[in-house]
């Protein structure tokens, strides 16, 4: 994502609660909170959530952890660190943006992901993000574990629905 100057957590908390809120579901917790010195596991100012007041600025370092749960059945929670990265330039653009880079590098286990449900976007992303796992991993690990790592990375592709008779 890519947004401009001045954007607080409460700004894009939104987007991260939208593919739910279209099907009349929330998470009751932030979607994500500072990370830095101290070893606090919260620490501010910065945070994604309804409550994010401050601005994101360059450098600092976000927790990322939309989720789900139906109480008494199950629970789905995804957390990676995020470092905000920018301002930068963009081509055709008139201002510049901030970005996040994704600093948590493990690859989503596939089988609890249902292709079908992804947008073109949401497909590609998870995509991209595996080969980045891929590559910035396997030259760090051994053969046994690059092999298991170059599984789980796989590019996901949709079933074709089936034809009509």
């Amino acid at each position: 994502m890519r947004f401009p100057k001045g954007t607080r957590g409460i700004d894009i908390d939104v987007l991260a609660r939208n593919a739910l809120w279209q099907h009349g579901l929330d998470y009751a917790h932030g979607t994500g909170h500072g990370v830095g010195a101290y070893l606090a596991v919260h620490e501010g100012p910065q945070n994604i959530s309804r409550r994010g007041m401050h601005e994101l600025h360059a450098g600092m370092i976000i927790s990322n952890e939309p989720g789900y749960y139906k109480p008494g059945e199950y629970g789905i929670r995804i957390e990676n660190l995020v470092l905000v990265r920018g301002p930068e330039a963009i081509e055709g653009g008139d201002i510049e943006m901030f970005g996040f880079e994704t600093l948590t590098l493990a690859p989503l286990d596939q089988k609890l992901v249902d292709p079908q449900l992804l947008t073109d976007q949401e497909l590609h992303w998870l995509n991209a993000y595996h080969g980045h796992v891929r590559r910035q991993l396997s030259p760090l690990v051994d053969d046994g574990v690059r092999d298991w790592l170059a599984k789980a990375c796989e590019p996901i592709a949709r079933l074709l629905p089936p034809a009509a008779a």
